[in-house]
């Protein structure tokens, strides 16, 4: 089996394939006022619709949420498993060029075909059981996991959309669950501080079952949830953890479990080995009912890749494409733009949702910024150009401001500006990294 890590269909494939969708996608909007974007927390609805299913899975369930991480940790349990020679299915979200991304079976996107007759399947449930009116995501929820159970996957991990107590994946029972930080996001939704959104993230653990808990400090409102409901949790640092350097470093478990000698994830930062260790926590606890070699272990953590994470593209200047939208995340992104060699300015193209902590999320780049292309974010969440540009000055953040009507904009006059030995760095939100990478692979 071939290289680890999340393996994205060619362009025209995905176009193709989106074309085919388009129809479908353009029903599921239909379904909910607030198309896409629309947001209503509950599980009543996605267990109705799936009882109507009868949806029958045989294999092992791993559920990742948290705040940042998500991503990562689905990554590297997708290779590490793949790479053992299991069938596996993974579900994620958002996508970046194609909806087919937020499903993949053996590490490559859905067809379209699946896909679609999956759909079809939904609506026909979703109408028996009395026009239950699905969200867009608690849709493509039920969707993914009706092609998981037609391709007959070996293990499955579903990413976590928004919280977890109340999120449609949460409509299924895990074999185990993992929350990989807890940060301030969502706070609309989710609660205004850390306990809050704590008890919501660990809404995905279960009784008697493995959880995890890869944030060094979990809020008090996590650890309480999973003692009341008696839930088998592992905590970094406490029952599971790491050590080294830049070279290798060692995972640690329960029971002086060691696995020495690991080379450094494929995916960049700090925050990664947290990310990984949590990934390698859940293969121990599972390795009863999914044996593991660790030569998977290692080709899975190494070849690992993750489109919009630290993504550094060839050639100069350097562009560098990250999803970070939240003060945590950009707090990494900051980090790891230190570790990159020398730029002679830093040009930042940002577009952001109007529901996110914008001052907050672009504070950690203050005086690392020499201008700040601030582009208008198409969409009902989309924050303009103008209220990115009075965060940047009403914070001393530095650099020059200019704002555009687009991220396509943006980018293209970033182009204009830098020069070889510039750096010019993409990050705000799912859709601006997107429209960069439309961008380019149109040739604009």
């Amino acid at each position: 089996m071939s290289g680890g890590g999340y393996r994205p269909a060619r362009a025209d494939q995905g176009l193709l394939a989106c074309r085919v969708l388009e129809p479908w996608l353009a029903h599921l909007e239909r379904l909910h006022p607030r198309g896409e974007a629309g947001i209503e927390l509950g599980l009543e609805r996605v267990q109705r619709v799936g009882q109507e299913l009868s949806q029958d899975r045989q294999c092992p369930l791993i559920i990742v949420g948290g705040t940042n991480g998500k991503g990562s940790t689905c990554a590297y349990l997708e290779a590490i498993y793949s790479l053992a020679g299991y069938r596996v299915g993974c579900y994620t979200s958002p996508h970046l060029l194609c909806y087919n991304e937020r499903i993949r079976v053996d590490r490559r996107p859905a067809g379209d075909a699946l896909i679609c007759a999956a759909f079809a399947r939904i609506e026909a449930a979703r109408q028996a059981a009395g026009d239950v009116p699905l969200t867009y995501f608690e849709f493509g929820t039920l969707a993914a996991m009706e092609v998981f159970i037609a391709q007959q996957v070996e293990v499955l991990i579903l990413e976590v959309g928004l919280g977890g107590r109340l999120d449609a994946v949460n409509a299924y029972m895990p074999d185990c669950a993992v929350v990989c930080s807890i940060a301030l996001d969502h706070t609309d939704w989710l609660g205004s501080d850390r306990e809050a959104i704590g008890f919501e993230k660990a809404g995905i653990f279960r009784p008697g079952r493995p959880a995890f808990c890869a944030d060094p400090e979990p809020p008090q409102s996590l650890l309480a949830h999973a003692e009341a409901i008696a839930a088998d949790l592992q905590v970094l640092g406490r029952d599971f953890g790491y050590f080294g350097d830049s070279l290798q470093w060692t995972f640690w478990g329960r029971d002086g479990l060691r696995r020495a000698g690991l080379a450094p994830p494929a995916l960049r930062g700090a925050g990664q080995l947290r990310n990984a260790a949590v990934a390698l926590a859940v293969v121990e606890s599972l390795r009863p009912r999914l044996p593991v070699g660790m030569q998977a272990v290692r080709r899975g953590l190494v070849e690992t890749e993750l489109p919009g994470r630290f993504q550094v593209l060839p050639g100069r200047p350097t562009v560098v494409l990250d999803v970070a939208h939240n003060p945590q995340a950009v707090s990494g992104l900051a980090e790891r733009l230190a570790e990159l060699p020398f730029a002679a300015q830093t040009i930042a193209v940002v577009g952001m949702l109007a529901d996110k902590d914008i001052a907050g999320s672009l504070a950690p780049l203050a005086g690392r910024v020499d201008h700040w292309l601030l582009a208008d974010l198409d969409g009902a969440r989309g924050a303009s150009a103008k209220t990115l540009a009075a965060a940047v000055r009403q914070h001393g953040l530095g650099g020059e401001v200019d704002c555009l009507a687009s991220v396509a904009s943006a980018f293209q006059r970033s182009a204009e500006l830098a020069g070889e030995n510039d750096r010019i760095l993409v990050f705000g939100s799912f859709y601006t990294v997107a429209a960069v990478m439309r961008n380019r692979r149109d040739g604009r």
